[in-house]
């Protein structure tokens, strides 16, 4: 459920999110194009953005450096995607748009733990996830992006919380991000905030609490999905 990508050996983080088509959403309308040579670079060039993202930090990212790295013009990078906020934007545009859907495990508490299991996996073992939310506090494209991309996840994830309401886990009216909020945010706070590291049994507990608490009608009303 983290800023992540489809080509990810682990689902919903931003470790290889290269695909077809070009240019990211951020920071004006930038021209999509069909797959084949415009694919590959786009590919080489996020690749590039995340790798030098993660080795040298925001501050020394720039569209020269990507090009660099890439091999491909630096003429070609800045008419595609202008800027580094524009570089950051498609990079996690193109997590987004990704086949990720979250677990069944058969229970709602099951489904978060799962959820929790993916997010603290995403934190710690790609780099980038965290490198991509930091970089989301200095761009404003990025910023956009991040935002596009945890309002699809978010709509993603419904469907745990639609779940347990059929089960007659939770009371029907159960907001959904709200839910699944109370469950992430502990794993959040943990590896991105206190930086300590990966806690499967914090994760298993916040999703557990998130679904006892649920279960109570704590998160009846508010924003759905």
């Amino acid at each position: 459920m983290t800023a992540g990508g489809a080509a990810s050996a682990k689902p919903g983080t931003a470790e290889g999110a290269d695909g077809a088509g070009e240019g990211g959403r951020g920071g004006g309308a930038v021209v999509r194009r069909p797959g084949g040579r415009s694919a590959r670079i786009r590919g080489h060039v996020l690749r590039a953005v995340r790798e030098l993202l993660v080795e040298r930090g925001y501050d020394a990212l720039s569209v020269d450096a990507v090009a660099e790295r890439a091999a491909v013009h630096r003429t070609t990078v800045y008419r595609r995607w202008r800027d580094v906020g524009g570089l950051l934007a498609d990079v996690l545009d193109a997590a987004g748009s990704d086949g990720w859907q979250p677990p069944d495990t058969g229970t709602l508490e099951g489904d978060l733990a799962a959820l929790n299991s993916e997010v603290e996996a995403g934190l710690t073992g790609e780099p980038v996830t965290a490198a991509l939310i930091a970089a989301s506090f200095r761009s404003p494209e990025a910023a956009s992006a991040l935002r596009r991309f945890w309002e699809d996840r978010y709509a993603r994830c419904a469907v745990v919380v639609e779940r347990g309401v059929a089960r007659g886990e939770c009371p029907a009216g159960t907001c959904a991000r709200r839910v699944l909020v109370a469950s992430t945010a502990p794993v959040y706070q943990q590896v991105l905030l206190m930086r300590g590291g990966d806690d499967p049994l914090l994760a298993r507990q916040a999703a557990r609490g998130a679904a006892l608490a649920a279960a109570g009608g704590v998160f009846f009303g508010g924003r759905q999905g």
